[in-house]
């Protein structure tokens, strides 16, 4: 099984995005410090300080939290994705803005959902300003709703990590996810949700700890302390939010020409609700790898950390792999 046989292809995305590439930068004035494909738009302001913007949904990981009448997740699941998107430029949150749209508005979702948001927002020290709630009948099922969501954050100049800094030998660590995060739902339905063998979502298929339905629903990790904290020991030369495109996709996003990343396989344990998607569903490993984050949600790279400053933190990152040159995108993993 393949993410595209699902419906979802990130190649025909990506070559959209190439062809409304020009379009989208004919807007741009001299402030747009960005390029179409970063995580968040960088905007200068006139204090030489810039703007950080990202927006972003929760996607079919709704279906789930529907079927599963636990909904109250979700709304901190699109604000911590929001605030990591972001974080990657080295950008701290200023103020959010929600969109709720349903075929017929549930006041008891809208406050589980809204309610999870904004103690989401709390824990991150982001204003949830404003937003917008649309009742769509026929547009969508009744019980059936879409979120999306806004951030808005600020970093100075000498705080900013563009990746233009990383360069060859330099280590790459990460930090573990709490799960699926927001990305790959829909081929996680289908292996695990759909057709005659379809599993309980009220039940642990026997290798989880807990239900299926708690596994796929996990809320997605803010990053933001823990790259703080790491900032205090080390210049963060790159940081990588992994969402929708796996690491094949993501890594290369914020890496300079000539270089790419060797990970070691071995490094860490991939969680079991993963190796349950990739069992069930009999999907390739290079395929998982490109979907999902397997258990790892946010890279840094920058020099060696002495394992004293490691100890030091919170939470000590997983020391994956290295820099190396390399003469097109190159994200590699050896064991």
């Amino acid at each position: 099984m393949k993410y595209k046989d699902t419906g979802v292809d990130i190649d025909a995305a990506q070559d959209a995005l190439k062809g409304v590439r020009a379009a989208i930068a004919g807007t741009w004035g001299p402030q747009v410090a960005s390029d179409v494909g970063s995580f968040g738009g960088l905007f200068r302001l006139d204090d030489g300080s810039f703007l950080v913007s990202s927006i972003d949904g929760v996607g079919t990981k709704l279906m789930v939290a529907l079927q599963a009448e636990q909904v109250d997740g979700v709304g901190a699941d699109l604000l911590n994705h929001c605030v990591n998107d972001i974080l990657v430029q080295g950008a701290r949150p200023l103020f959010f803005l929600d969109y709720y749209a349903a075929g017929r508005l549930s006041p008891d979702h809208f406050k589980r959902v809204i309610g999870g948001m904004a103690a989401a927002a709390r824990d991150n020290g982001c204003a949830l300003i404003g937003g917008e709630t649309a009742e769509m009948p026929g547009m969508y099922r009744e019980d059936d709703f879409d979120l999306a969501g806004c951030i808005v954050g600020q970093v100075s100049a000498e705080r900013l990590i563009t990746g233009q800094e990383i360069r060859e030998g330099m280590v790459v660590y990460g930090w573990r996810s709490s799960g699926l995060h927001t990305n790959g739902y829909s081929l996680a339905r289908r292996a695990l949700l759909e057709g005659p063998n379809a599993l309980d979502l009220s039940v642990d298929p026997g290798s989880l700890g807990c239900t299926l339905a708690d596994a796929l629903l996990a809320v997605h990790r803010s990053y933001l302390a823990p790259v703080e904290q790491l900032r205090e020991h080390a210049t963060i030369a790159g940081l990588c939010h992994l969402t929708g495109g796996g690491f094949y996709d993501n890594i290369p996003r914020v890496l300079p020409a000539g270089l790419g990343v060797i990970i070691d396989a071995s490094a860490w344990e991939v969680p079991p609700i993963f190796r349950l998607i990739q069992e069930r569903g009999n999907v390739d490993l290079d395929e998982m790898r490109r979907v999902f984050n397997l258990g790892i949600g946010m890279l840094a790279v920058c020099d060696e950390v002495a394992p004293a400053h490691l100890d030091a933190l919170g939470e000590r990152p997983i020391k994956l792999g290295r820099v190396v040159a390399a003469e097109g995108p190159l994200v590699r993993f050896e064991s």
